[in-house]
């Protein structure tokens, strides 16, 4: 059985080469060409545990070739990107193109299966009309199915194989037909739906974590305005056996949380709410820990024209390299136009749209500030007394991830604190 797997980033390389690991032949397609070269060469510049290992297994094995075009298959597994517009609202060119190139391929009894995340009713709507172009009929000459995604950045392939699964169908066969490839290597639950409520489940998970995030946040922010620590407050509302209030922070980033609870907003406009009050409040916090860093700078009398601050991270997570949508770029951007030397420092990050520093003790040296954007083991290690002592006078610390506990000796501003 041949497998296609159109789009080869950090979804469908690994599924590919899983895929190709358990027998299957695998034709990895994508339009960019230094992921095809390296993908040839059992490759790859995605920083994953273990997933250099298995890329290179799987081409050396002969069971997986990439290429930059799409070849007719048994089995079509689309994973390209849905990205937002300015306007908030799910772009599906990439999708739509990568439907085209499956449809001048499809043959009767093919099965496509879309993982993009997208808004619901997208798999019937616009992925299925497109592949109907073909002549072949969904559901008589071919199969269609929708199976999200479900990652963890950092924890990957261990993800893919151990998380339950949701796969909705078209109808009953197609379901059935996709949930027969992912029983190869999926050790998780694999539910049945149909393809609209798949869509949505994906985006239910995501728009969740969002308003939880937001609650968080706005928590902070009240704290800080009646002047207590929010950090303290959560704490001792967790011992509550029914809470679990998460922790604040500079903003969301990535490629879910930032972007697919808006395609839900799109959908339904004028009924939803509470999400769209939740993403704006998210959004501003990049903003926030800008007015932290002058409030700061105002306490200590310094002026940030010229002042060199130390940004911390540009990873929008811990312990990652993905510094997609990272929180991170518009407080740089904003120090930057505001006229400070903005020296950027992340262990992990290779990737990034300004220049970052390989050595932590020249990023430091001589600043004026610390500002901490992404809560890498690294910073959470620091030994404060030796930053101080790296630093110019009253040392400033803005801390947008809380991880910092003791700030003796510093000029501090936390969210939430």
């Amino acid at each position: 059985m041949k497998i296609c797997v159109v789009g080869l980033g950090y979804i469908g390389l690994p599924t590919a080469s899983i895929l190709a690991t358990r027998g299957f032949d695998v034709v990895g397609v994508d339009t960019n060409r230094t992921i095809v070269s390296n993908g040839s060469c059992g490759k790859t510049d995605i920083e994953e545990p273990g997933l250099s290992t298995i890329v290179a297994a799987a081409v050396k094995s002969g069971k997986l070739q990439c290429q930059g075009g799409v070849v007719e298959a048994d089995i079509f597994i689309i994973c390209v990107p849905t990205p937002i517009t300015k306007e908030k609202r799910a772009d599906l060119a990439y999708l739509e193109a990568a439907a085209r190139s499956v449809a001048s391929k499809l043959r009767k009894e093919n099965l496509v299966i879309l993982e993009s995340t997208v808004p619901p009713r997208t798999t019937e709507d616009v992925l299925r009309p497109i592949l109907e172009e073909s002549g072949l009929v969904a559901g008589e000459d071919f199969y269609l199915a929708h199976c999200p995604e479900r990652v963890l950045p950092g924890n990957l392939l261990n993800e893919l194989i151990k998380n339950d699964r949701i796969i909705g169908g078209i109808d009953k066969k197609s379901k059935i037909m996709a949930r027969d490839i992912y029983k190869t290597f999926v050790e998780g639950n694999i539910y049945l739906t149909d393809s609209t409520t798949a869509e949505f489940v994906k985006l239910m998970e995501n728009s969740t974590r969002a308003v939880n995030i937001a609650l968080a946040n706005e928590f902070a922010l009240i704290a800080e305005k009646i002047g207590i620590n929010v950090l303290e407050a959560i704490d001792l509302a967790n011992k509550h056996p029914r809470i679990n209030v998460l922790y604040p922070g500079a903003g969301v980033g990535g490629h879910c949380i930032p972007v697919d609870p808006w395609f839900l907003v799109e959908k339904a406009k004028g009924v939803s709410r509470l999400i769209p009050v939740s993403m704006d409040i998210n959004e501003i916090m990049p903003e926030h820990v800008i007015s932290l860093v002058l409030d700061a700078f105002s306490e200590a009398k310094k002026d940030l024209n010229d002042a060199k601050i130390a940004v911390l991270g540009a990873a929008y997570k811990g312990d990652v390299n993905d510094a997609r949508e990272s929180p991170a770029i518009p407080v740089i951007r904003s120090l930057r136009d505001m006229g400070a030397n903005v020296v950027i420092y992340d262990p992990l990050v290779t990737k990034f749209q300004f220049k970052i520093e390989k050595y932590f003790k020249k990023a430091v040296i001589g600043s004026d500030a610390l500002v901490i954007l992404t809560d890498h083991s690294e910073f959470k290690e620091m030994n404060m007394e030796e930053m101080k002592r790296l630093m110019n006078k009253a040392p400033i610390l803005v801390d947008g991830r809380n991880i910092i506990r003791d700030s003796k000796g510093f000029i501090f501003r936390g969210v939430g604190r």
